[in-house]
C-alpha cells in the first residue's frame, strides 16, 4: 500500500528531494565562500564577496520555494494514504484504524522532515570531509577515526531502540479500545505502559546523547589544536574560519545520527504493521470460503 503511493508520487518527492539537496550543497559551499571572502576582503577584493552574496541568494530562493511546493506535496500523499488504509480495511476494529492512521502521519513526517535530516547528515558528515581535506588533512584522518566508535555505538542503540518502540506502538494500538472501554483502572493502566515504553526510550537516548557528545568533545579538541599547531604559513585567516565551520558541521552530522536511528526504527515498525494488517485482511476471504 505504502509503496504504491510512493509510486505514484515518485516524482514530485524527487523534485522536493533535488531542491532539498540544492539547498544542501548551498550551505555546504557557504563556509568555504565566506572565507573567500574574508581573504579576498583582507587583500582589496571584493570578488569573493559576490560570490557568497550570489550563492546565498540562488539558496534563499530554493529554499523558498521548496518550502511552498512541500506543503502541497506532503499534505496530498497523507490524505491519499488514510484513505487508501481504509478502503482496504473497511471492517476493522476502529482503534486499528485510528492507531495506523495517527502511525501512517509519521510515515509522511518521516518523508518530510526526517528523510531530510538524513540528506543533511550525509552533506555534513561527508561533504566536510572532503572541504576540509582542502585545508588539513591531518584533521580529516581525525574524523574519520571518530567513525568507528560511533558506529559500534550507534548499532547497540539501534538495536535497543526497536524492542521499546515495537512495544510503545503495540500499546498504542490499544488506545481506542482503552478509551471507549471508559473503565478507569484500564485507561490509567494503558498509560502508564505507554509512559513506561516513552520513559526507557528517552533513557536510552539520554545514554547515548551523554557518549556522543563526549566523543564530538573530545574530536573538537583534537582537530583545532592539530589545524592551529599545522602553522600559520600555510592558512589564511579566512582558513581558519572554513576549518573550523566544518569541523562543526562534522560534528553536527554526528549529533543527527541517534535521531535519524530512532525515527527509522519507528518507521520500520509502522510498515510492519501496516503490512500485516493487509496480509490479515488478504488471507480473510479464503477462510470464510473455507467455511
Amino acid at each position: 500500500m505504502i509503496e504504491s503511493i510512493l509510486r505514484e508520487y515518485r516524482y514530485k518527492l524527487l523534485l522536493t528531494y533535488s531542491l532539498y539537496a540544492l539547498e544542501m550543497l548551498g550551505l555546504l559551499l557557504r563556509p568555504w565562500l565566506l572565507g573567500e571572502a574574508v581573504n579576498g576582503l583582507l587583500q582589496q577584493s571584493y570578488n569573493g564577496l559576490l560570490n557568497l552574496a550570489l550563492v546565498h541568494a540562488a539558496w534563499l530562493l530554493i529554499g523558498t520555494w521548496r518550502h511552498r511546493y512541500d506543503s502541497r506535496t506532503y499534505s496530498e500523499i497523507y490524505t491519499a494514504l488514510v484513505v487508501k488504509m481504509v478502503k482496504r480495511n473497511p471492517n476493522r476494529k476502529l482503534s486499528r484504524l485510528s492507531a495506523h492512521s495517527t502511525l501512517s502521519r509519521d510515515v509522511v513526517d518521516f518523508l518530510e522532515f526526517d528523510l531530510n535530516y538524513i540528506i543533511e547528515a550525509a552533506y555534513n558528515i561527508l561533504g566536510a570531509l572532503v572541504l576540509l581535506f582542502f585545508y588539513d588533512t591531518r584533521v580529516v584522518l581525525l574524523c574519520m577515526a571518530m567513525l568507528l566508535p560511533v558506529t559500534i555505538i550507534s548499532y547497540f542503540y539501534g538495536k535497543r531502540l526497536r524492542r521499546f518502540t515495537a512495544l510503545r506502538n503495540e500499546e498504542l494500538e490499544q488506545q481506542v479500545d482503552a478509551l471507549s472501554s471508559r473503565n478507569i483502572l484500564r485507561i490509567q493502566t494503558h498509560y502508564n505502559q505507554l509512559r513506561k515504553w516513552q520513559v526507557k526510550i528517552s533513557d536510552q537516548e539520554a545514554w547515548n546523547f551523554g557518549v556522543m557528545e563526549f566523543i564530538v568533545l573530545i574530536l573538537i579538541i583534537a582537530a583545532l589544536l592539530i589545524s592551529v599547531h599545522q602553522g600559520g604559513a600555510f592558512l589564511q585567516p579566512g582558513d581558519y574560519i572554513g576549518i573550523y565551520t566544518y569541523i562543526l558541521k562534522f560534528v553536527t552530522g554526528l549529533d543527527t545520527i541517534p535521531y535519524v536511528l530512532q525515527r527509522m526504527t519507528h518507521l520500520k515498525d509502522i510498515l510492519q504493521r501496516v503490512q500485516q494488517e493487509h496480509d490479515e485482511t488478504e488471507t480473510e476471504p479464503a477462510f470464510s470460503s473455507v467455511a
